[in-house]
């Protein structure tokens, strides 16, 4: 499996955003974006960076556990954590595969 060119990256990353729907359609509306600071101002650190004894500030909630569309889990505070965006986007690639990886409808978390 070879590299895309850059006018099939394109069109792939559109066909990718276009399915799992905006951030409001998976539930990032402004009642996530208030409960988001919310979270950030009470747990204002990354967390695993802070296991690792290093105090970062956190600027993503991220969901512990994905919710995939779940509502019951999206909205379960025991299910947030505060991350940076480096820790984010490594969980992400761990878990998802990253970007192109086939799934539609993921959280964004």
């Amino acid at each position: 499996m070879g590299a895309r060119c850059d006018k099939h990256r394109v069109a792939e990353r559109k066909k990718y955003d276009e399915e799992r729907g905006s951030a409001a359609q998976r539930g990032y509306g402004s009642k996530w974006r208030a409960s988001r600071l919310e979270h950030l101002g009470r747990h204002p650190l990354c967390v695993r960076c802070l296991d690792k004894g290093i105090p970062i500030a956190a600027t993503v909630v991220d969901h512990i556990i994905p919710h995939r569309g779940n509502q019951k889990l999206f909205w379960n505070r025991k299910n947030w954590q505060s991350l940076c965006k480096t820790c984010h986007d490594t969980k992400t690639v761990q878990e998802d595969g990253g970007f192109g990886n086939g799934r539609t409808n993921q959280s964004g978390s």
